[in-house]
């Protein structure tokens, strides 16, 4: 068994909560890594997910041109750009535990 243990005064700052449209997508640096989130009009996050540096903007379109079928409500969304991908999956699925979003996997 490994235990990754992640300091909380190490995690990266998210931006502003924006609204969920192609125009601010396309928006987000994509030099690396990031950790979204996807949230309803009253800021609770739905889903929280990771896109690897140069496939920013076709992992959030996934869900942007889909999210009636995937994410119902995702309007909003959010992101932290990280050192790598390595860091973004441990930053993820801290989210994930602490946060419990609707559309994740609970056990991540």
């Amino acid at each position: 068994m490994v235990i990754v243990i992640i300091d909380l005064n190490n995690m990266p700052k998210f931006n502003r909560i924006q609204k969920f449209t192609k125009e601010n997508i396309q928006d987000v640096p994509k030099d690396k890594s990031i950790v979204y989130k996807i949230k309803n009009a009253g800021g609770e996050n739905l889903y929280t997910g990771i896109a690897g540096r140069g496939r920013v903007e076709d992992r959030l379109m996934e869900h942007k041109i889909l999210k009636r079928e995937i994410i119902p409500g995702g309007t909003r969304f959010q992101f932290a750009q990280t050192k790598n991908k390595e860091r973004a999956e441990q930053i993820e699925k801290q989210i994930i535990r602490k946060e419990q979003p609707k559309f994740n996997k609970q056990n991540k």
